[in-house]
């Protein structure tokens, strides 16, 4: 089943004409029709312009023209990243219809590799949540679990890979929100260093966290789309002017002397007994290749949660000033005056989410607030920041749980708190700017899926790659697919 397969083989296949890339995309575009009613991923599925993108693969083929290394793959965009003339909304009611102009670096960059461009994907409204249930428009389900969430915010992403709706899909990290709902549904999920991806063309959120990464469901593939969408990019003034590696060449297999180090904070209480076991299961494989476990200490491991809902509603605050009806964003009607415009077209736009994280960040940068709240977490993230420096004199990547739990309950995290600590272990990573990735590592009793992270040196993702790909041959989930999707 051509639906199944890694974008490495739906490549080779093309290219050596055992398939055609119009024939791999109908494969997807029927299941899309079949299963996602039930799933809810898909907010938006371009078929014609994906039929049109797959038959250009076709034709280059078959006139012997040179083909990219993403040729006739189907992919699936989270719905932040701006995409020509197909709704691109960020799941919020203020952007309803919105149809760009233009693509974003990354989708070019998607599209000159040769990718199809399959449709847009639902996520958290603005990314801002952990489980998917904070979109204007609808709640995605976990295909592994279809009472239980896929995650958050690129929950659609996540789920539509794991249910073969696509063969990758790309999706935003700002706290989490590639590697939680990647650890939720069962894939591999890698957020680069910050800056080894162009952010130009994605709706932001939090301009000093947010980052580009692939969704897919081998570490493989997690390397080829990898290193199709980095490069640097004159547009995007945080855009890192840095060589890329060829990452698919550092799955080797090889990890004698990796220094794998274990941070105690990380396995202190609140963690479930099965996630726990699964994680010391995939540290053991690492050991067992010729990886060296040393134990260390993060310790403003316990700051990260508290220093990113300050710094990150701040920047959202600033970043969605700009959506007031008038300059961005769908207007009210029947408003009496500009301020009872502002206060419509925000009013019915936002969702509560997003409104609360606006107000959070908004007090955090008022005037005799910002040295208490936005330069004290800041000072805070240096820290956290400082203690990664001193680890990596020690070790070549850190191994964590990516979440406390497996996939919760839609309805289980009613509070705020409860729903921002979902994220507890991936926050520090974003603050520190790394690079990290979460593996599939096992399932629970309940066969839900169980991810380990680990967390590089910037700029150091083939290293991560390369441990990932040990731990995915050891001790992932190899064949095994999400109950009732077929």
């Amino acid at each position: 089943m051509s639906e199944w397969l890694p974008a490495q083989d739906t490549v080779r296949r093309i290219v050596q004409g055992e398939l055609t890339a119009s024939g791999a995309l109908e494969a997807y575009l029927a299941r899309i029709g079949k299963l996602d009613g039930q799933l809810g991923a898909y907010l938006a599925v371009d078929a014609e312009g994906a039929r049109a993108q797959a038959a250009e693969i076709d034709r280059k083929r078959k006139a012997n023209e040179p083909l990219g290394p993403l040729s006739g793959v189907p992919i699936a965009l989270k719905d932040v990243l701006v995409t020509k003339h197909l709704a691109t909304t960020a799941a919020s009611k203020i952007l309803d219809g919105w149809k760009p102009p233009y693509d974003g670096t990354v989708v070019k960059r998607l599209r000159a590799a040769g990718a199809v461009i399959i449709g847009k994907v639902n996520c958290d409204e603005f990314a801002m949540g952990s489980s998917t249930e904070n979109s204007a428009y609808k709640k995605t389900k976990n295909p592994w679990d279809t009472s239980r969430v896929p995650g958050g915010s690129s929950g659609g992403s996540s789920a539509a890979v794991a249910a073969g709706l696509c063969t990758a899909s790309l999706g935003t990290d700002t706290g989490g929100s590639i590697r939680q709902p990647a650890a939720f549904c069962g894939v591999v999920g890698i957020k680069p260093t910050y800056g080894r991806v162009s952010r130009w063309g994605v709706v932001a959120f939090a301009s000093s966290l947010d980052q580009v990464g692939p969704l897919t469901r081998t570490v493989g593939d997690a390397a080829l789309l990898l290193e199709a969408i980095c490069g640097h990019d004159p547009r995007d003034s945080t855009s890192l002017d840095q060589p890329v590696p060829k990452f698919a060449e550092a799955l080797t297999g090889d990890i004698k002397g990796l220094r794998v180090g274990i941070p105690g904070e990380y396995f202190a209480g609140g963690i479930d007994d099965e996630v726990r076991s699964a994680v010391q299961r995939a540290a053991a494989s690492l050991q067992e290749r010729g990886a060296e476990l040393i134990d260390i200490s993060l310790p403003h491991t316990e700051l990260a949660l508290p220093a990113y809902y300050v710094v990150a509603p701040a920047e959202a605050s600033s970043n969605l000033a700009r959506y007031d009806g008038i300059r961005f964003g769908r207007a009210a009607q029947g408003a009496r005056d500009l301020l009872d415009l502002y206060q419509r077209s925000r009013g019915e736009g936002f969702g509560p989410e997003v409104k609360r994280r606006i107000m959070l960040g908004t007090y955090a940068l008022r005037s005799g607030y910002y040295d208490a709240y936005y330069k004290k977490a800041q000072q805070v993230r240096a820290l956290i920041k400082r203690d990664f420096d001193k680890a990596w004199q020690h070790v070549d990547v850190v191994l964590t749980p990516t979440t406390p739990t497996a996939a919760f309950r839609f309805g289980a995290k009613s509070k705020p708190v409860d729903m921002y600590l979902a994220d507890i272990f991936t926050l520090a990573c974003n603050l520190a700017g790394l690079p990290g990735i979460s593996v599939p590592c096992g399932l629970t009793v309940e066969s839900l899926p169980i991810g380990v992270q680990l967390m590089g040196k910037p700029l150091d993702e083939a290293t991560l790659l390369r441990a990932a790909h040990v731990i995915e041959k050891a001790v992932g989930l190899g064949e095994k697919r999400p109950k009732g999707i077929s």
